[in-house]
């Protein structure tokens, strides 16, 4: 959730009928791409794919083009609408010589996690993905906030609100626990060793 989808008026004072958590903190993406960066020295065009009928994603887009050209990366911002768009996205991406791949994260976009990490891992492309349920379909590296936190801290929530409290009043909490998570696997199936300097920092390692 974030103040960009008019879901709420922000994050202090949501002003509707809607509050909980956000797990889409700006910063993160630029954090995943700083983490392909360091995994890939030489890295210079990485691709961002994403789910264009979200209009939530529209503003994490622009995060992330203001990360890349930060970092001076040069993006490809690859939109799909559908999964028979993937096959056509990867060969997009094949041909404009990508060298590594960001993944923006929604609920169309964890439905085909399978095909989405199956197709990074054909095409040998090092990838970062916003959750650990994409490293359990065979994601090569992830980096977002821990879900298993934010579950339990809406339970907060539901509390409050049964107590009484009026959605508008409470704020929207941002996430305080972030995970790094690589799969070696995936990392070896492609080719790739990945730096000790990286591997130190994980907060988990799939073996």
């Amino acid at each position: 959730m974030r103040c960009g989808t008019e879901l709420v008026a922000s994050l202090a004072q949501p002003g509707g009928n809607v509050t909980g958590l956000s797990a889409f903190v700006p910063e993160l993406t630029g954090k995943r791409l700083e983490l392909l960066r360091e995994t890939l020295p030489k890295l210079s065009r990485v691709a961002t794919i994403w789910n264009t009928a979200n209009p939530g994603n529209t503003p994490l887009l622009r995060d992330t083009e203001v990360a890349a050209r930060q970092l001076g990366l040069e993006l490809q911002s690859v939109g799909i609408r559908s999964p028979a768009d993937l096959e056509g996205a990867f060969a997009t991406m094949a041909k404009s010589k990508v060298e590594a791949l960001n993944v923006l994260s929604d609920a169309f976009m964890n439905n085909n996690r399978m095909a989405i990490t199956g197709m990074a891992l054909k095409s040998r492309l090092p990838s970062i993905y916003p959750s650990d349920v994409y490293v359990q379909a065979g994601g090569m590296m992830s980096y977002g906030a821990n879900l298993a936190d934010l579950w339990r801290r809406a339970a907060v929530y539901v509390d409050k609100i049964l107590k009484g409290a009026k959605p508008a009043e409470v704020p929207v909490e941002q996430p305080t626990k972030f995970e790094f998570i690589i799969n070696l696997k995936a990392a070896k199936q492609i080719g790739l060793t990945i730096p000790p300097n990286v591997l130190a920092r994980a907060d988990r390692v799939i073996k």
